[in-house]
C-alpha cells in the first residue's frame, strides 16, 4: 500500500507555495524586523510559521463542520475561494503585497506575518479544498500532512535566512519571483472558478458529470 500520493503531494505543495509565496515574504519580513537582532529575527520567524500552521490546521480539521453548519456547499466555497485567490494574484502582479506591512502596537510575528501574510484566507480555503479531495484515503491524507510540514520548513527557512536570500536574488530577483507567483496563482484561481462552475452545472443537470 502506498503511504504517499506523490502527485497529490506535489499539487498541494506547489499550490500552497504559490499562494503563500515564501520568497515574496522576504522583503516584508526584513522591513518588519529591521530593528531585530539575529536571535530575535529567528524567533519571530518560528512564531510566525507556528501561528500560520495552527490557523490552517484548525480550518483543515474543522472547516467542513463550519461549512455544514452554515449550509455552504463545496462548489460555493471553491468559487468564492477562486475569486479570493484571483484578487491576491492581482495584488501580487500589481506590486501591492506589502500593503499589510504597517503594523503598530502588536507582535509582528503574529500580525501581519503569522496572519494574514502566511496563514491567510487563500491558504485556508486551499487547504480546506485539499482536505475534501483526500476522500479519506490514507495516502492522500499523509501527502497533505507531509506537504504542510515541507511548506512550514520552507516558510521558516525563507524568513530565517531572509537577509541572505535578499542579497542573492537582489531587489529585482525578489520582485520577479513575486510576479511569477502572481501569474501562477491567477491560473490556479481561474481553474478553481471553472471547476466550481462545472460542479454547479453538473448538479443542476445542465452538463454531464
Amino acid at each position: 500500500m502506498n503511504l504517499v500520493d506523490f502527485s497529490f503531494l506535489t499539487g498541494v505543495f506547489v499550490t500552497l507555495f504559490v499562494i503563500i509565496d515564501p520568497p515574496g515574504t522576504v522583503p516584508i519580513f526584513l522591513s518588519l524586523t529591521s530593528t531585530f537582532t539575529a536571535k530575535q529575527r529567528s524567533r519571530a520567524a518560528l512564531v510566525a510559521v507556528g501561528v500560520a500552521v495552527l490557523i490552517i490546521s484548525v480550518f483543515a480539521l474543522f472547516g467542513q463542520f463550519i461549512l455544514d453548519y452554515m449550509h455552504i456547499s463545496l462548489p460555493a466555497l471553491q468559487f468564492s475561494g477562486g475569486l479570493l485567490l484571483l484578487i491576491v494574484a492581482l495584488q501580487l502582479l500589481a506590486g501591492k503585497e506589502d500593503e499589510m506591512g504597517a503594523s503598530e502596537g502588536v507582535n509582528v510575528a503574529l500580525v501581519p506575518l503569522g496572519t494574514p501574510l502566511l496563514g491567510g484566507p487563500g491558504a485556508i480555503v486551499a487547504v480546506m479544498l485539499f482536505v475534501q479531495q483526500t476522500g479519506g484515503e490514507a495516502a492522500r491524507i499523509g501527502s497533505l500532512v507531509l506537504a504542510m510540514v515541507l511548506l512550514a520548513v520552507t516558510m521558516y527557512l525563507a524568513m530565517r535566512f531572509a537577509g541572505v536570500i535578499a542579497r542573492v536574488l537582489g531587489d529585482g530577483g525578489v520582485t520577479l519571483v513575486t510576479r511569477i507567483s502572481g501569474v501562477l496563482l491567477a491560473a490556479i484561481s481561474t481553474q478553481m472558478i471553472f471547476d466550481a462552475v462545472r460542479a454547479f452545472l453538473t448538479e443542476w443537470g445542465i452538463v454531464a458529470g
